[in-house]
């Protein structure tokens, strides 16, 4: 059986981004996660280490979230390397945005998102 596990607008303040300005006050980052398992044993034993734990999951986006980067595609990948080094017997596929809010490109923007699946 096959199930997707969604971790929804985990917001985060982070220092993503190429100008120096960003490295220093930062700005407020979104990150969406979707990731495609075989929930079969999970489902029948109702026991979590049968299952991908969404709590380690966050956890492993909060870690990446902290490392500077100046590109979301980097942030992006690894979020993705990391989820895949630690749960890749349990993964069938993954996608993660990352939304940069009000980045700064001389005018309004709500925010710039990346997504990048495996």
């Amino acid at each position: 059986m096959i199930g997707i596990i969604e971790l929804e607008n985990m917001e985060f303040t982070a220092y993503h981004g190429c100008f120096q300005e960003e490295k220093i006050i930062g700005n407020r980052f979104i990150v969406q996660l979707k990731v495609t398992t075989d929930i079969s044993k999970a489902s029948q034993s109702d026991n979590i280490d049968e299952a991908l734990n969404y709590q380690s999951l966050y956890n492993l986006v909060k870690e990446q979230m902290k490392i500077t980067s100046n590109l979301l595609e980097h942030v992006c990948l690894r979020i993705l390397d990391t989820i895949y080094e630690q749960y890749n017997s349990k993964i069938i596929t993954a996608t993660v945005t990352v939304s940069k809010c009000n980045p700064p490109l001389g005018g309004k923007l709500e925010k710039v998102s990346l997504t990048l699946s495996k």
